[in-house]
């Protein structure tokens, strides 16, 4: 008895059913969720025709290219995909920075030019940016994570 608890703590076992070899699984199920979480939101605002056609194809493609590392960080948590995951949260945090600070000319929500912040979206722009950081401090602490083992 006191053997197969000594197994069980030493292994988690996956979704999936598969074993995973005393590394973190909450940590990977949190970003990969964060991540998929993103592709869902790129997904409905793509659909929601509030963008130009060329913005949401370029949603729909960065959708596409997420989720296959969403299920990889879930399944495996492999380095190269929580690199890619973090270098993709910076570049979109920086993206919408610069939307933020009015560097997006013809960036415009709602049809008309934006009279302040506030009215281009100032808020969801300043969340978006936080949630992106976000993933890119959980992904890149995963990685750190997974070197010491």
């Amino acid at each position: 008895m006191a053997a197969t608890s000594l197994a069980a703590l030493a292994t988690r076992t996956t979704a999936a059913g598969r074993v995973r070899a005393n590394g973190p699984v909450l940590h990977p199920r949190l970003v990969a969720v964060v991540t998929a979480l993103s592709c869902a939101a790129h997904l409905w605002v793509a659909l929601s025709g509030h963008h130009g056609v060329w913005v949401s194809v370029l949603m729909l493609a960065l959708a596409a290219v997420c989720l296959p590392c969403a299920v990889h960080i879930w399944r495996r948590s492999g380095p190269a995909a929580l690199h890619q995951v973090t270098a993709a949260a910076v570049a979109m945090a920086v993206l919408h920075a610069v939307l933020l600070l009015g560097g997006g000319a013809g960036h415009v929500h709602g049809g008309a030019p934006p009279s302040s912040v506030a009215d281009s979206g100032g808020p969801q722009l300043l969340l978006l940016i936080a949630l992106e950081l976000s993933t890119a401090l959980l992904a890149a602490t995963l990685v750190a994570r997974l070197r010491r083992r």
